[in-house]
């Protein structure tokens, strides 16, 4: 069985306050975009009560398996039932939700003319980490995007008199068209637990053709393959920009013996070869049926835990009674619950179909031309 140590570290000092934490219960695990979160009980194994040294918001906790670190972040609760203390934890960004930028524009970095939000979440740790008692010696990757946030007519500014959330500026610059996604990773460099945000333009993550997820080999508990049509559609109308009769419109569709569903991609799109590929590529995206969110999985050399990577896209080829499903599916989060007792560990892998439709529920409608 796997070798699991579940390690507290002062968050301002980096000084490790236990090496060895008796954890049960634990469940823990990155997240595409978001800090991730670990979960667990501590026991009262000892004479002395151990959680006087876990001070919320002020305690880092890492998890680590066979001596490699998989996890790290920041202690926020615990909270007593009986002789035992149940724990939460978040990822290292989860401490920028709790900071504001108070002089405006983080400290002069801004406004943003055609910025790269690669750079703005960069500015945003180092605005944080440089404030005294702000540093939590997190490193972002020195990835750069194509994309821009903010133009000479309108700057992205981060006004002194708002106060922004420092957290909600990150997700601000994820959420901006074909930009870029994040996450974290903890690793240990030269005994010391290394924190870093990892930066994909515009994506994380890579097509794995080294791992396999099949039935009978790693695949556990019972896939549930949902059969949902209602994203589904052979024919996609993309509508560009413009007002009235000249708005920019492009059709595509392909028939495949099935009932005809349709749907609309709306778009500002000038460009009409832009928006003639966005279309294609929307249709292409809701001619897939079948999906899987979730899959319970035991380590195996086809897969090994320690290989796998937020972004990653995998094949899954499952042969259950009442499921067949053999297709590519992105990784965009996991949670390991470590083996205790006679139980196993297992991990469930988070997915999505790497090419998602596009959301235009909350589109504006265009207006008629009267």
């Amino acid at each position: 069985m796997p070798d699991y140590r579940y390690i507290a570290a002062h968050a301002l000092t980096g000084e490790i306050l236990h090496w060895d934490m008796p954890l049960s219960d634990v469940e823990f695990g990155p997240e595409l975009c978001g800090p991730g979160s670990l979960n667990a009980t501590l026991n009262p194994t000892f004479g002395w009560p151990l959680d006087t040294m876990l001070d919320a918001g002020d305690t880092l906790v890492f998890a680590e398996r066979n001596s490699e670190l998989l996890w790290g972040g920041i202690l926020w609760r615990g909270e007593p039932q009986g002789a035992k203390l149940p724990i939460e934890a978040s990822g290292f960004t989860s401490y920028l939700h709790r900071r504001f930028d108070l002089h405006g524009n983080l400290a002069g970095r801004g406004p943003y003319i055609g910025a790269d939000p690669c750079q703005v979440i960069r500015d945003v740790w180092a605005y944080a980490q440089d404030q005294p008692d702000g540093d939590l010696n997190v490193t972002v990757d020195d990835t750069r995007s194509k994309a821009k946030v903010g133009t000479a007519k309108a700057p992205y500014a981060i006004n002194r008199w708002e106060a922004r959330n420092l957290g909600e500026i990150v997700d601000d610059m994820a959420h901006q068209d074909n930009a870029l996604e994040w996450s974290e990773a903890v690793a240990w460099r030269h005994s010391r637990a290394e924190r870093r945000i990892l930066l994909g333009a515009p994506k994380l993550g890579r097509r794995r053709e080294d791992l396999t997820f099949t039935t009978g080999a790693n695949v556990r508990g019972e896939p549930e393959v949902v059969q949902n049509a209602d994203e589904y559609a052979q024919w996609v109308v993309g509508l560009g920009a413009g007002d009235g009769r000249n708005r920019k419109i492009a059709i595509d569709g392909q028939r495949n013996g099935r009932l005809r569903l349709e749907s609309r991609l709306e778009t500002s799109e000038k460009d009409e070869n832009t928006l003639r590929q966005r279309t294609r590529r929307e249709r292409q995206a809701r001619q897939v049926m079948a999906t899987l969110t979730e899959l319970e999985i035991a380590d195996h050399p086809a897969a090994p835990f320690g290989s796998l990577r937020v972004g990653d896209e995998v094949r899954i080829q499952l042969h259950e009674p009442h499921t067949e499903f053999d297709g590519w599916l992105r990784i965009t989060g996991w949670t390991l619950k470590p083996g205790q007792d006679q139980t196993a560990e297992r991990m469930t892998l988070k997915l999505e179909r790497p090419n998602k439709p596009a959301d235009s529920a909350d589109d504006p409608e265009p207006e008629e031309d009267e």
